[in-house]
């Protein structure tokens, strides 16, 4: 990365320290991980905690952006006029609409596409946009930004990593000797939002609850680990790992671990009237 030499640190380029720190990140194979997303049962209050603080009302029309298999389109929909979730991948479309019959719901529509390739000319209007745990990997990550604030009549909701992220994931890459380098911290986002003459709102969630599994499987599959890049020797040292990390409550049977935690920093802002 090119040293940055400024004489006002609100010229530093934060785009270039987010780009630099995904430019070796390998991505994953989400058709392959939608099944894993769509059998497993809620984990934490993420969503409880999301859903409290998003502004809604019956009459909004939403773009739930990486929307996946509809964890948190589903509960939205319920809430709105509409919504529309756009994914990269159409397992995790097929998934979702397969939620809304389950559910009842025929007020969602899906658009299969890339974050990255959202574009207002194509996508149109919706009066909230949401972008919930979707933008940690996204290089291009201001472009994106600005196609979804244009998209937004009224707000934006954005989540991402905070400080304490995937623990359990950092613990087991250090112990094989990988790189536990992380995503970009989420101060990154906010001095590029703030340079993008952005001023949002920042909450960081608590979440209480920690996630408990049926099993080692479970856990292996639950999304935080990447086994679909792994070799075999991975998941095997992955699986030993586990069985040494996890505990098993005496009342329940089901696993956990302490490290078994991630925060969340959601960024919001109300659009201004022009």
């Amino acid at each position: 990365m090119k040293k940055q030499c400024v004489d006002n640190p609100n010229d530093l380029d934060w785009v270039v320290f987010w780009q630099d720190l995904l430019k070796d990140k390998e991505n994953k194979d989400w058709d392959k991980a939608a099944e894993g997303f769509y059998k497993r049962s809620k984990r934490d209050d993420y969503q409880n905690n999301l859903l409290s603080r998003l502004v809604l009302s019956k009459d909004d029309t939403v773009l739930d952006v990486g929307c996946g298999e509809g964890s948190i389109t589903i509960p939205i929909a319920k809430k709105v006029k509409s919504v529309t979730g756009i994914d990269s991948s159409k397992k995790m479309l097929e998934f979702l609409n397969r939620r809304a019959q389950d559910n009842g719901l025929d007020n969602i529509q899906t658009i299969l596409r890339p974050i990255e390739e959202i574009r207002y000319d194509e996508i149109g209007d919706y009066d909230v946009v949401v972008a919930s745990r979707s933008l940690n990997g996204i290089i291009p990550i201001e472009e994106t930004i600005a196609e979804l604030n244009d998209i937004a009549n009224k707000y934006v909701f954005l989540t991402v990593f905070g400080p304490n992220d995937r623990k359990l994931v950092k613990d087991f890459e250090a112990s094989i000797g990988n790189d536990t380098n992380s995503f970009p911290h989420y101060n990154y986002l906010f001095n590029i939002l703030f340079n993008m003459g952005i001023y949002p709102n920042i909450e960081r969630f608590d979440l209480t609850d920690t996630p408990r599994y049926d099993n080692i499987e479970d856990v292996m599959n639950n999304g935080k680990f990447r086994i679909d890049l792994m070799s075999d020797d991975e998941k095997v040292k992955l699986r030993e790992y586990l069985e040494n990390a996890m505990i098993k409550d005496p009342e329940t049977g089901k696993l956990y671990s302490k490290l078994d935690t991630t925060d969340w920093m959601l960024f919001w802002w109300k659009k201004e009237k022009e």
